[in-house]
């Protein structure tokens, strides 16, 4: 009989790899999705699905009951909010919610893991040192701070055996965030933000996957940080891009202050239309941080973790991917 895995924020960019991972490791995979969620991209996949209601932890209880999933992997959350309350919410209270209600009603339970994120530590602010599991949380966003706040919370579920994952930049087949960096580099423009030298760090989302797997069976009750194990310059991905496509752009420097008016009137909008804006003033301090380097070796170590892809060879299939797939 095989182990059975749920996997939340399955119909996303994340969860789409997760599940294909999960089945490929011969786990019987269910995916807690909304109602409301586009699923077409999965219906040839051998899945099965729940409809949470991650604000209920007495239905949720009930939901699990009927699974009895031997394994969770919580994926979903929001990376946009309208405030820090409904960041706090989406991304903490629920997560507690669902810690909560396995662990009371799936006494098998063998692991939750979450994936949270490195904005929950937060950038170092010179380009000298890395990022360690030890390095003090100084979050410079509020969805850094809800992601902080999901693992203090989770830690308090008394007896969860429990794995949290902190990718720093994820890429890959499916992704819209990064993507929008592609789109207009494929447009022949190359934007960045203020001049100042920069040490970034990526994740790609196959090797994302490979490490939540690995989780569910290793690293019990502790953090990991995880990247491709490298750090790159702030002109790495759009050099990569362009030598992938074979093009050329024209690359130009924004005012970091011009950018701090658009992300302003875009706030704005979005307070109107009640719609959780994807660049805000706050946003800028992740996009221009100087120092998003981190060490990986804990996840080698205690997870068996070791990435397949560098930036390089995983840009290289993601492009592939999107031209494939008529994303650009």
């Amino acid at each position: 009989m095989r182990e059975r895995v749920l996997i939340t924020g399955g119909s996303g960019f994340v969860g789409y790899h997760l599940i294909e991972e999960a089945l490929q490791n011969n786990l019987e995979v269910f995916i807690a999705v909304r109602k409301s969620s586009k699923i077409s991209h999965l219906n040839d996949l051998d899945i099965q699905y729940i409809y949470p209601e991650f604000n209920n932890k007495e239905t949720l209880s009930k939901q699990l009951a009927e699974i009895k999933p031997d394994y969770i992997i919580h994926a979903a959350g929001v990376t946009s909010a309208r405030s820090e309350a409904e960041y706090n919410r989406i991304n903490a209270t629920y997560t507690y919610n669902l810690a909560s209600a396995a662990y009371e009603s799936c006494p098998d339970l063998k692991k939750f893991v979450l994936i949270g994120s490195l904005a929950s530590v937060g950038p170092l602010n010179t380009l000298t040192g890395v990022i360690t599991e030890a390095t003090p949380p100084r979050p410079v966003t509020a969805y850094g701070r809800s992601k902080l706040l999901a693992e203090e919370k989770l830690k308090t579920v008394t007896g969860l055996n429990y794995t949290i994952l902190r990718p720093t930049a994820v890429y890959g087949p499916r992704d819209t965030g990064i993507f929008i960096f592609f789109k207009q580099v494929v447009r022949g423009i190359e934007p960045y933000i203020g001049n100042t030298p920069q040490k970034l760090s990526f994740i790609y989302v196959k090797d994302l996957a490979k490490a939540s797997i690995k989780a569910l069976y290793g690293g019990n009750n502790k953090t990991f940080n995880l990247s491709d194990g490298n750090f790159y310059d702030r002109y790495e991905l759009g050099n990569i891009t362009k030598d992938v496509l074979k093009l050329k752009t024209l690359k130009f420097h924004l005012p970091v202050n011009f950018v701090k008016i658009i992300a302003a009137v875009a706030e704005k909008i979005s307070s109107l239309s009640n719609k959780a804006a994807v660049l805000n003033i706050e946003k800028l301090n992740e996009l221009t941080a100087i120092n998003w380097n981190c060490d990986i070796e804990a996840a080698k170590s205690d997870l068996g973790f070791y990435p397949l892809y560098n930036l390089q060879n995983g840009m290289a299939e993601t492009l592939k991917w999107y031209k494939t797939n008529k994303w650009l």
